[in-house]
């Protein structure tokens, strides 16, 4: 076995979670099982803000010399820059922002940019839309160039890096000129995600959720959306079968919908991205 890249450190990933959907907590179980599995660190824990094993009961149990903190999330939003760090203390008093590095007693914490901002993340984008169609190459897998590439995200009023990071993913696939357009729709702001079907210009559309697990806005609301009968699709979910068939044809698209691009196995390596970064900011600043 190769030694551990930081043998002095633990790393606590953490995810939203809820108890609402098992499916929720997912990736960060996924991700969590691959670096353990790499020995990259001392110790790998897990831990949530709306489900068991709460991230903030995890830190009396660390006696390792470093601890690095990795938001599973996919934008720098609310809960992955306020209302996370305030709990555990990383909350700047009186002005706001992140101190992403403290000593503690013995111990140094360093809590890490989350992991859907990276650049990265638009290899892991581009994978799970390339996996989709050569998984389910009916009638033939079509060229990128003969197809629209979707952007799904959630969007939201109260913070707008919710979407920032999704029309960022889009621009930059869009400039890469490999498909034939790429355009961000949103289950809460404009376009919404029922928009693609008029955005789209060629017969062939991949929708990609951006989101970190298939959770009930994957699986349930966005296939709603894209026109999948509501009954359908909570029979689908209750029999415990894929909510969305690939490929469906709607509006006179031939539409694919992949997983979410959390679950991409390559996140893995996003992760240790954040964590390298997050050791080069040094002890007392971040």
């Amino acid at each position: 076995m190769s030694q551990p890249e930081f043998p002095d450190a633990a790393l606590v990933l953490v995810g939203h979670g809820t108890t609402l959907n098992e499916d929720s907590a997912t990736p960060v179980y996924q991700h969590a099982a691959e670096l353990r599995r790499r020995n990259c660190f001392a110790e790998v824990r897990e831990g949530f803000w709306k489900q068991q094993p709460l991230v903030s009961e995890l830190f009396p149990a660390l006696d390792t010399p470093r601890v690095f903190i990795a938001p599973l999330f996919i934008s720098e939003g609310y809960f992955c820059e306020q209302v996370i760090p305030r709990a555990l203390g990383f909350e700047r008093e009186g002005h706001g922002g992140i101190r992403r590095v403290q000593r503690r007693s013995a111990q140094i914490l360093k809590y890490c940019r989350p992991v859907g901002t990276h650049p990265s993340m638009t290899s892991a984008l581009l994978a799970r839309a390339r996996g989709v169609v050569q998984q389910y190459p009916f009638p033939r897998a079509p060229l990128p160039n003969e197809t629209t590439l979707i952007v799904a995200g959630h969007g939201t009023e109260q913070n707008e890096n919710s979407r920032v990071v999704v029309e960022r993913q889009a621009e930059v696939i869009s400039s890469q000129r490999s498909y034939a357009a790429v355009h961000a729709v949103f289950l809460e702001e404009q376009p919404l995600i029922p928009t693609c079907y008029s955005l789209a210009q060629t017969k062939n559309m991949v929708v990609v959720p951006f989101f970190i697990s298939d959770g009930l806005h994957v699986r349930e609301d966005i296939p709603i959306l894209l026109g999948e009968s509501e009954r359908i699709v909570k029979q689908r979910l209750q029999q415990g079968q894929a909510t969305w068939r690939n490929p469906t044809e709607k509006q006179g698209k031939l539409v694919w919908y992949a997983g979410s691009v959390g679950t991409e196995p390559s996140l893995a390596d996003v992760i240790l991205e954040r964590v390298r970064e997050a050791d080069s900011w040094g002890s007392f600043s971040g």
